[in-house]
């Protein structure tokens, strides 16, 4: 009775957890405890064995406890493998791996990263990547300016967009945050003269650029104006610019191959397809006054497979493109959109990708217009002897008319801005 007393009295005092009924065995028989009366019954056991939690109830294992009012995903600490044989193993990640994935998911709050280790800065770079930190609206935008102040070319250092006006138009201002660029590939974009991106192409953070490809552009001496504007009078902008691909802009004429006089350092030049109506007239006059020989064969800097993109943001670039390429892919109803279309009598419209696309006519009646500079190394497919010696006998000739075009436009360098020069200026 004791024994009872004090089992009912454990039960009373602890009535707010439900532990079900209790059973007892004593001198080899099974007892229950009442706990209404505190007595003991002689039962049999039940078939069925009482369950300690109900049927829905899971146990999940919480860690990173502090993140649980923001509900970020947690992130493992460990590192589980299997083994040959089967076996799960696990061990603990580093410590300087649970510092860098932390910093990687708040990577839009750092400061600055001059002066950081460029080293460890690749690694937080690659890990921020991962997890697509620099596709996000806003704080994508200020991550990767971080990194493009403070490391520049090692970010990209060159970056190919050809045919990828999409990506221009969704990541315009990611893609200008892009410093000291080497190469710049914006072929078959059709961005025309008044494109922000153009007038970017202006400004001092891509100074470095040598090669620039705008070939099918819908350009005209309008935006090439633009374009030199800051060369041609400050001594700025795309003054090292080595490598220059204008083909296949139809509107360019006579007056706009005058603004490309003031690339001095220019190597390579193609002008094929553009709207020249004295092409004879333009070929000497770049041969006499730019330095450049015409190529009778195409030149391999403008077959564009050199241009590509390169630096830590490359399979940044490629997210961009694939987030694009998601947003344009037809949905699933295309079939009830097309029943509607012809129920209403309409064809269905086949959207094609654009490609690029030579200005055939163009180029048939102009020819091959591809520039270089002679002995230069590397700027050009090696030609034909006779061809380079034909060049060899003309050289005294040129160097003559050279310097005499040189005195001639010392002469008439005060002359040579207009006053649409100095508007465009003043907008710099």
């Amino acid at each position: 009775q004791n024994w009872t007393r004090g089992m009912s009295y454990c039960l009373h005092s602890e009535s707010c957890l439900d532990t079900g009924p209790i059973y007892v065995r004593e001198n080899g028989k099974l007892h229950v405890v009442n706990q209404g009366t505190g007595g003991v019954q002689n039962v049999t056991p039940k078939t069925r064995p009482f369950r300690l939690f109900s049927r829905g109830f899971s146990v999940e294992l919480c860690m990173n406890r502090e993140d649980d009012r923001a509900r970020r995903q947690r992130t493992d600490h460990f590192i589980f493998t299997y083994t040959k044989e089967g076996n799960l193993r696990y061990s603990a990640k580093s410590l300087f791996s649970l510092v860098l994935g932390y910093i990687s998911d708040n990577v839009d709050h750092i400061d600055s990263l001059i002066g950081f280790p460029e080293q460890i800065a690749e690694k937080l770079f690659s890990a921020a990547e991962a997890r697509q930190k620099f596709t996000e609206p806003v704080t994508g935008l200020r991550a990767l300016q971080k990194f493009t102040e403070a490391y520049g070319s090692l970010v990209l250092c060159s970056l190919c967009l050809r045919n990828r006006y999409l990506v221009i138009s969704e990541k315009l201002e990611e893609i200008k945050s892009f410093r000291e660029l080497t190469c710049l590939d914006l072929s078959c974009c059709k961005l025309g003269d008044e494109h922000e991106l153009l007038e970017h192409l202006t400004k001092e953070a891509l100074s470095s650029v040598k090669r620039l490809l705008l070939k099918d552009n819908s350009l005209s001496d309008a935006g090439l104006r633009r374009v030199t504007a800051p060369v041609r009078v400050l001594k700025k902008g795309l003054e090292n610019l080595l490598v220059l691909d204008l083909s296949c802009n139809p509107k360019i004429t006579d007056v706009g191959i005058g603004y490309l006089l003031s690339f001095k350092k220019l190597n390579c030049l193609d002008i094929s397809g553009t709207g020249l109506k004295d092409i004879n007239a333009v070929i000497k006059r770049i041969q006499t006054q730019m330095g450049l020989v015409h190529s009778k064969v195409p030149l391999k800097e403008f077959d564009h497979s050199n241009c590509k993109t390169e630096g830590w943001a490359e399979q940044t670039v490629l997210q961009w493109e694939q987030a694009v390429m998601e947003a344009i892919k037809p949905q699933d109803n295309s079939s009830s959109r097309t029943a509607a279309l012809h129920f209403y009598g309409k064809t269905h419209r086949i959207e094609e990708v654009v490609t690029c696309k030579l200005v055939e006519a163009e180029t048939k009646t102009s020819g091959n217009l591809q520039f270089y500079k002679e002995k230069v190394p590397n700027c050009h497919l090696p030609l034909k002897k006779e061809v380079v010696g034909s060049h060899e006998l003309k050289n005294g000739k040129k160097r003559a008319l050279a310097e005499q075009e040189r005195e001639r436009t010392s002469k008439q360098k005060h002359l040579c801005l207009t006053v649409e020069d100095w508007d465009l200026l003043n907008t710099y």
